[in-house]
């Protein structure tokens, strides 16, 4: 990432979060949202730790320019847990402590959940470095151009894309039977038939079912939860195997529960350590079950 580079994407940075902001970008969904989670996360003007659209603004805009212009600096990254921390294109890359045991094992595959939180982009080729062999379902967006910019220039890493635009089942249990760590993004609303009930700050939710389907017909398949931490010019990457204790007696299928339990937990933590880094915010998370409050 070369000096022109940083500027680049701060002009950029910049830019964008002018014009979102004077036309109102997902001003509207933000604000209920907040307001339907009030007792779980705060919405002020200027306090840390609230929740403010002007910051989460902010903090979209600045990931989404390092997505176009600094993307290249987390293809540099080394290989080895030992070469880290490291110093690349200014920034500083480290590996949280207890976490290098745990992307040892994902190298042999798995599930992979993570959030729109933070600059969660910035992971895919993180961890393809790291020799883990990344697996992203990702929906085509148009136009064409776009995506296959998108497929081959940002979601690639050495020649690989990360990418893939799963369909069916089949699609699914494919990826894990190849040893590959597939990633889901699991904290949308879901609005299909098959999706299951939860809680999530304190309100009631519709959850992905898609665990659920891989852990029934895979059940050994070991669950990851990872996200990366910013401070200044350091990046740490986080990574957490979830546990999933289940009673002997009880039916196999119980072992979802915990999952989706332990990784709203999970990303509750995240928001309540910084709710303007959650994008999930600009997204009608609550719709299925509370279609009212974005009327």
């Amino acid at each position: 990432m070369s000096f022109v580079g940083k500027i680049a994407a701060l002009f950029f940075a910049c830019i964008a979060y002018v014009v979102l902001k004077l036309v109102g970008w997902k001003r509207g969904t933000v604000l209920a949202n907040a307001k339907h989670v009030a007792g779980a996360v705060s919405l002020d003007a200027g306090l840390s730790g609230t929740l403010n659209y002007d910051t989460l603004l902010w903090n979209l805009t600045r990931h989404a320019s390092e997505l176009l212009f600094c993307f290249g600096s987390f293809k540099k990254l080394p290989h080895d847990f030992s070469a880290y921390p490291c110093c690349v294109d200014g920034w500083t890359f480290d590996i949280a402590e207890g976490s290098a045991p745990v992307l040892e094992k994902m190298r042999a595959g798995g599930i992979f959940l993570t959030a729109h939180y933070g600059n969660y982009e910035a992971m895919g080729p993180w961890l393809c470095r790291l020799g883990i062999p990344l697996v992203a379902s990702y929906i085509p967006v148009k136009p064409k151009w776009l995506n296959n910019i998108l497929e081959r220039k940002i979601r690639a890493v050495d020649g690989r894309s990360y990418s893939v635009d799963a369909k069916t089942p089949r699609d699914f249990l494919r990826i894990l039977n190849d040893g590959k760590l597939f990633c889901l993004l699991s904290d949308q609303d879901s609005r299909i038939p098959s999706a299951l009930p939860g809680t999530f700050l304190g309100r009631p939710v519709n959850i992905n079912p898609l665990p659920d389907f891989l852990l029934k017909h895979r059940p050994k398949t070991p669950v990851f939860i990872c996200w990366m931490e910013e401070v200044c010019d350091v990046r740490v990457l986080h990574a957490i195997e979830v546990e999933r204790v289940q009673d002997p007696c009880s039916a196999p299928s119980l072992q979802l529960s915990v999952v989706n339990t332990q990784f709203n937990k999970w990303l509750e933590q995240r928001i309540h350590e910084n709710p303007n880094l959650w994008y999930g915010f600009t997204h009608r998370r609550f719709y299925s079950q509370s279609t009212t409050i974005y009327k």
